[in-house]
């Protein structure tokens, strides 16, 4: 077995990358093939989740779990030590078929969903026989070397081999929500995990910058593996599960008070006490409706097959009906509601006319740069048709959520220039001259209210504008964050996005069925109202990141609602709107790709994200889609509604009929000298109906269930119960009389008879 210095004293930050490489019997080139391959088998999959063997057999004893369920048991045991076997034995029996009937379609259920998973499962870059290769993060063993770079989420604890400007998120950890920087290099034993610097946490993510590091853990080794299993950390109770603890209580409350009732008059009236208690206790068992789990299992993985059929694959069963329910949907406007294929309309110099300059200094930032790849660096050198590249890149300080802007520094045999792009007000922040039309640097404090009147031209023309500027630097040393000061203002990049072609008629299609759409996008006001109006929004509603800075919460919930857009909003600030909206009533949807979407993804009711999005968006989602196209969200909230509407069905059809047959059972047991049916016969009718039943999942549902939001209602479904269950029991008196006027039934007559019926 291969076991490492690390194994044994859990200090491996303390270890030079030299001293690690040799420990994990590695190379920094990477593991084997075959060395990996008999790592996997001795480490196991790098997950930190239970076995599935292990999760079958707990499966199967949690079909016992229901305290009727046991009390029954109890109560045919106690029978059977009575020596009333035959009677027992056939108890036990109905009780056995009921839970493995349940468990059979339940695992039914996670199987399936399991294969759907598959399809989203998150990858990483390791070195395997010293190339890049793309593996799934299940497939990653100790002595891996793996590359990172922004989005990506760590796979294992690892020290950093090497790094450039690397910021990570390691707020599960820490609480910190500011991302960290991390470096190579060596720390002593005792310091704290806050403070490790040199290593890199499994769960964390990239938020800009890039990496190598070797794995040091994976799985239940990790710090993450450890607090996951000492928390067993539960994703937050959606309104469905709410709905169904709910409807449980109800349930208890309902059954307990009957059997109390009918247990105390049977005795009262010298009937047998071990019949009448388990005549009591198969009355409850009756009430119940045993197959409710396997039933929603069923229904939720129909669902989630089906929706798989609509490209929408669901990661967490529950959030189906979730779907059903939002009646708001918050989404970026970038590949959802906008093509998402950025196109360069011009480079303009600070009057507005074309620049040859600012292009070709856009397209060194954007082509050398080596962090997060994106739409907008690709539109730049695809729009750049200039001479070909003599520079070369020294250094690099690469874009973050904090600074908004990407500054590289680059070099030929002539100049050595650190050139930055972003959004424009940083990339002004940093700039204390401007070069003119002609050529020539002069101070920017004339200039500015020209540059921020052109801005907002361009903004109001529907135009995404960002701001080049740039630097002389020196060849003998890097170009830092601290030097990014002084710099002289060059002209503007302006690119556009244009709305899908259909995306009127899908928002259209969305409001019919009662789901309103809300844009969160960090874009100025100007250009989100701009698009706004292209997509058919009358007067749409604006609320600034900054004016919701200044509100306090109580204020944002009565405002949140009305608003249709929220603009220049920051990462931080897509949480709060949603937690407020949530605050306010509704149920909430988030769409999000982005690696500043996960806390908001986490927060909302549902989480949506695309198979293209960064690996800790479709982390934190509970619904990945294969295609951005809003229609295929409208086939999966469609989707959500029928399962609902069909969970609803059973829920209505076993409790009004179980109420109205345990009615009717405690009514004639209190003027029959005799039970009116055997405990036995009581479960072996529950069963039978409950099969059927199971059909249910795949029936079709009205239109009129579709159109609007649907929500758990327990008055309703009380009402339904108690109506429609008195109706069943007048037919089951009319029975009892024909019986006992018309054929004179004696008990065994009697009970064979109803229990016919």
């Amino acid at each position: 077995m291969l076991e490492t210095k690390a194994d044994h004293d859990n200090t491996f930050w303390h270890f030079s990358k030299e001293e690690a490489i040799t420990q994990l019997a590695t190379a920094k080139t990477g593991l084997s093939e075959e060395d990996a391959s008999k790592r996997i088998k001795e480490f196991g999959p790098n997950t930190i989740k239970s076995n599935a063997n292990a999760s079958v057999i707990i499966l199967f004893l949690s079909q016992f779990k229901s305290p009727v369920t046991l009390l029954l048991i109890i109560a045919a045991l106690l029978s059977a030590g009575l020596g009333d076997v035959a009677d027992t034995s056939i108890i036990l029996a109905i009780v056995l078929i009921s839970s493995f009937l349940g468990f059979w379609q339940e695992r039914g259920a996670a199987n399936a969903v399991r294969e759907l998973l598959k399809l989203v499962q998150l990858h990483c870059d390791v070195l395997r026989d010293g190339k890049k290769k793309e593996i799934t993060v299940e497939e990653v063993v100790p002595g891996d070397v793996i590359l990172l770079s922004a989005g990506d989420i760590i796979p294992g604890d690892s020290l950093i081999i090497e790094s450039q400007e690397l910021f990570t998120d390691e707020a599960a950890f820490t609480g910190e929500t500011y991302p960290v920087e991390k470096n190579a290099g060596v720390l002593p034993a005792n310091t704290p995990l806050a403070k490790r610097s040199n290593t890199l946490f499994m769960g964390s993510h990239v938020i800009s910058g890039k990496a190598t590091a070797l794995i040091i853990k994976t799985g239940k080794q990790t710090e993450f593996g450890k607090i996951s299993s000492g928390l067993q950390s539960k994703a937050p109770e959606t309104d469905f599960e709410r709905g169904i603890r709910r409807f449980g209580y109800m349930l208890m409350e309902i059954t307990l008070l009957l059997v109390i009732i009918i247990f105390a008059i049977n005795v009262l009236l010298h009937k047998p006490v071990l019949d009448s208690l388990l005549f009591s206790l198969a009355l409850a068992v009756g009430l119940t409706p045993q197959l409710l789990p396997a039933i929603i299992s069923v229904n939720l993985a129909t669902g989630a097959r089906r929706m798989a059929k609509q490209q929408v694959i669901v990661k967490r069963l529950s959030s189906i009906e979730s779907f059903g329910c939002m009646n708001i949907l918050c989404s970026d406007k970038t590949g959802t509601i906008t093509e998402g294929k950025v196109n360069l309309k011009d480079t303009l110099d600070i009057t507005g006319k074309h620049s040859d300059k600012v292009l070709q200094y856009a397209w060194l930032n954007a082509s050398l740069q080596q962090g997060f790849h994106n739409p907008i660096d690709e539109a730049i050198c695809s729009g750049y048709k200039g001479p070909v590249n003599d520079y070369t890149v020294q250094a690099e300080i690469p874009y973050d959520f904090i600074r908004k802007r990407l500054t590289i520094q680059v070099k030929n045999k002539t100049e050595n220039l650190a050139i930055t792009k972003g959004a424009l007000n940083m990339v002004l922040s940093v700039c204390n001259r401007i070069e003119n039309a002609d050529g020539k640097v002069s101070g920017i404090e004339k200039s500015r209210s020209s540059v921020l009147a052109q801005y907002k031209a361009l903004s109001e023309a529907g135009l995404r504008t960002l701001g080049v500027a740039y630097k002389p630097a020196v060849a003998t040393e890097d170009f830092t964050r601290d030097d990014e000061k002084e710099m002289i203002f060059l002209g503007f990049v302006t690119l556009f996005d244009p709305p899908k072609a259909n995306i009127e008629a899908v928002i259209e299609k969305m409001n019919q069925l009662g789901v309103k759409l809300k844009i969160i996008t960090g874009d100025n006001a100007l250009v989100a109202r701009s698009l706004a109006l292209q997509v058919g929004m009358v007067d749409p509603q604006i609320l600034t990141g900054a004016e919701m800075q200044k509100m306090s919460n109580t204020a944002l919930i009565h405002r949140a609602p009305q608003i249709d857009i929220f603009a220049e909003v920051e990462p931080n600030q897509k949480e709060r709107i949603i937690l407020l909206l949530k605050k306010a009533g509704n149920v909430v949807g988030f769409m999000g790709d982005g690696i500043n979407d996960a806390p908001a993804l986490h927060t909302a009711d549902v989480g949506i994200s695309v198979d293209t999005a960064v690996d800790v968006a479709k982390e934190a989602a509970d619904i990945v889609l294969l295609s951005r196209d809003l229609d295929v969200l409208i086939s999966g909230i469609i989707e959500g509604r029928k399962t609902f509407s069909n969970t609803m069905k059973y829920i209505f059809m076993a409790t009004s009929a179980n109420f109205g047959n345990m009615f009717s059972m405690a009514g004639a047991s209190l003027f029959l000298p005799f039970l009116p049916l055997l405990p036995k016969q009581i479960l072996l009718t529950n069963l039978l109906t409950d099969f059927p039943e199971m059909a249910i999942a795949t029936d079709r549902v009205d239109t009129v269930n579709i159109q609007s939001p649907q929500r758990w209602d327990l008055r309703f479904i009380k009402r339904f119960m108690i109506t429609f269950g008195l109706l069943s029991s007048v037919f089951d008196y009319l029975t009892f009389g024909v019986l006992l006027f018309v054929f004179h039934a004696q008990e065994k007559v009697f009970q064979t008879g109803w229990f016919m019926e």
